[in-house]
């Protein structure tokens, strides 16, 4: 087996585990908020506790992680979220329980997962070459699928007959068991620097200004960044808002809740292999934009579907959509974007889709308490479809779409 396969499969494992636990905690904390509170204002509350620090702290991790060794970034970003989530299960075993006390433990994570992500992006190419990237990040989608099938089912078990302090303690320890799998198994190369390390606050904000005008001078990076923002703004309703919908609509039961997410990520498990095994259409902004057309018409159906078992079909298929849209965009920029910037143009990425969502749910969160939510999910999906197909007139982005392309 060539070496780097090695890498990679060690380096999959140990991240399933931890985004196994880091799920659960997801799910259950998720669930508890619905079900207690059936607020569009606590849920947009609890949307911007879990990506606005994220989002804050995104451009600096973007550069840490082109100034040091991102390896060493993810370990030390899951080690503190880990530790958090231990924390607030003693809080829970002591007694002191608020559902506010897990707003705060959202935000302590939130900002771990903002010097994570940009690092873990920019560390795939010094593990994979680059021939192998799309196959691979079909393969992660895959799997990050299959977890999201087997945690929401998990979720929904042991919440029926335990107290949900044990889903943080199972978080901590499958987090312990992916910092060691990834620290002493996994070897990265290193990123080789155009230019000199300098220290100081004035150095970072200066690299940080070398990262945006390095996407300013690219016609198609600015067009990856500012769709993505416009994408998550109005994917919000059917991301965030559909288990409000169920809720009020089908019935707030736990195990609603659970089919849909099993439903939604059975569709990604499919889309990953698909995209994997067939790797989409030659220039990978094709499939991009067959990717959002399909989301966008799967949102509109949850908005007029109005019985549960097709609620279920039509989420399916909106699960299929996701990884034919992120497989490829995320190749896209780990095979054309310079590797010494590659952590900066995540984060910034990471930075607008982080604004996006919250700002999404701060219209239609509200709007969801004022009207039903079914509209609001045809009115996102109509947006998201007809800006998919206004994407075939980007003719800097279709470019570089082309395979063998630079």
């Amino acid at each position: 087996m060539a070496e780097w396969k090695r890498n990679a499969g060690l380096y999959i494992f140990g991240q399933a585990l931890s985004m196994f636990g880091s799920m659960l905690v997801q799910f259950a904390i998720t669930w508890r908020i619905t079900l207690d509170t059936k607020s569009g204002v606590i849920m947009m509350l609890f949307t911007c506790a879990a990506l606005l620090p994220m989002t804050l702290i995104s451009p600096f991790a973007g550069v840490w992680a082109d100034r040091h060794s991102r390896k060493r970034l993810i370990v030390v970003s899951d080690a503190g979220i880990a530790l958090i989530t231990l924390g607030l299960a003693l809080v829970y075993v002591l007694g002191y329980r608020n559902i506010w006390l897990m707003f705060v433990v959202v935000i302590a994570r939130s900002l771990g997962q903002g010097i994570q992500q940009p690092a873990v992006n920019a560390m795939i190419p010094q593990i994979v070459p680059q021939e192998s990237l799309q196959r691979f990040n079909g393969i992660q989608s895959s799997i990050q699928s299959l977890n999201m099938f087997a945690a929401p089912m998990a979720a929904g078990a042991l919440l029926s007959f335990l107290p949900i302090e044990y889903i943080f303690f199972i978080d901590a320890a499958t987090a312990a068991v992916g910092i060691g799998v990834l620290l002493l198994f996994v070897k990265v190369s290193g990123v080789p620097r155009t230019d000199e390390i300098k220290q100081g606050a004035s150095a970072y904000f200066r690299e940080l200004r070398e990262g945006l005008r390095y996407i300013n001078s690219r016609a198609w990076l600015k067009i990856v960044c500012v769709y993505g923002a416009f994408f998550s703004f109005f994917v919000s309703p059917a991301a965030l808002l559909t288990p409000l919908q169920v809720a009020r609509s089908f019935g707030g039961d736990v195990w609603r809740l659970t089919a849909i997410e099993i439903a939604f990520s059975l569709g990604a498990v499919i889309g990953g292999v698909a995209i994997s095994a067939l790797g989409g259409f030659r220039n990978k902004v094709h499939t991009m934009i067959f990717a959002c057309v399909a989301f966008g018409t799967t949102a509109v159906l949850l908005g007029v579907v109005p019985d549960f078992r097709l609620y279920l079909g039509v989420m399916l298929l909106c699960g299929v959509t996701l990884p034919l849209y992120n497989a490829p965009s995320l190749t896209l920029l780990q095979s054309k974007v310079d590797p010494d910037k590659m952590g900066r143009v995540f984060s910034v990425s990471m930075m607008f889709g982080g604004l996006a969502m919250p700002l999404g749910m701060a219209v239609f969160g509200p709007l969801g308490d004022i009207v039903e939510i079914e509209p609001l999910l045809i009115v996102s999906g109509a947006a998201i479809l007809v800006s998919g197909l206004a994407l075939l007139k980007a003719k800097s982005l279709i470019g570089i779409g082309e395979d063998g392309k630079g």
